[in-house]
């Protein structure tokens, strides 16, 4: 697939030093250099790899944003939280739109086009895991958060297909949740007790999530299981910033 637009998350926290950055010796966690390129440079390549034909950057420091420039990518300005981010990019660059984040160190064309080709085609929205057999295969060392699903634990990848602008209602109801996600219980009402409680007692599959998911927001929702294990590792503490140096040899 070709000609899609592609949006890069690299905001930042107002006021927040962030230890990632700090341990990279960079102004800004996606201008960390790795095999002399910053990994934000790495992503636009994966992404035009890919078949991007734009590609947009969202962020609000000004370091990150002269680096999109010399990379020939657009900047937008950034919301007021990642899911507003998107949706005002949405409207912006409009759909299909491919979102992922610029810590995505290993992020790699074939990953991307593996992802377009095996969503189903009457998916709104996709977003792309990776079982944790697959990961810890690719990147034993590797410390994650896992989603553990009757079906399985899994991994996201930073990787998220919207098809079409009905696609933009998941966005509203992220938007729902984030705002929600430090009072449970006005979250099991966004949710549904249901589900929470299928979840709680390990009954909820990574299809059935999918799915309820996909009926709250009104569209239809897809989960797109990866076979490249790296796809799940990005750049979120020290720990994995001296994996990827690992892994691509610039210890």
């Amino acid at each position: 697939m070709s000609g899609f637009a592609a949006l890069v998350l690299a905001g930042s926290r107002p006021g927040a030093v962030d230890a990632v950055a700090a341990y990279g010796e960079a102004t800004h966690k996606a201008l960390i250099r790795l095999q002399g390129r910053t990994l934000l440079a790495r992503v636009a390549v994966a992404l035009r790899d890919a078949g991007a034909g734009r590609i947009a950057v969202v962020s609000s420091h000004p370091d990150v944003r002269r680096e999109a420039e010399v990379l020939g990518l657009e900047v937008l300005d950034e919301q007021a939280g990642p899911s507003l981010s998107v949706k005002a990019a949405g409207a912006h660059l409009g759909t299909p739109l491919l979102v992922t984040t610029a810590d995505h160190a290993l992020l790699d064309g074939e990953w991307i086009r593996r992802f377009l080709d095996d969503t189903p085609s009457d998916a709104d929205v996709a977003a792309l895991v990776a079982a944790r057999a697959t990961v810890e295969r690719a990147a034993p060392d590797t410390r994650r958060t896992w989603l553990k699903l009757a079906d399985g634990h899994w991994s996201g990848c930073n990787l998220f297909y919207l098809a079409n602008a009905r696609a933009l209602a998941v966005v509203d109801l992220w938007r729902r949740v984030e705002a929600e996600r430090k009072r449970p219980w006005r979250m099991a009402g966004i949710l549904g007790v249901g589900m929470l409680a299928s979840y709680a007692l390990g009954w909820l599959t990574l299809k059935a999530a999918a799915e309820r998911l996909g009926r709250l927001a009104g569209v239809t929702a897809a989960i797109v299981e990866t076979p490249y294990g790296l796809a799940s590792v990005d750049v979120d503490k020290p720990a994995d910033l001296d994996l990827v140096r690992k892994i691509v040899g610039d210890a």
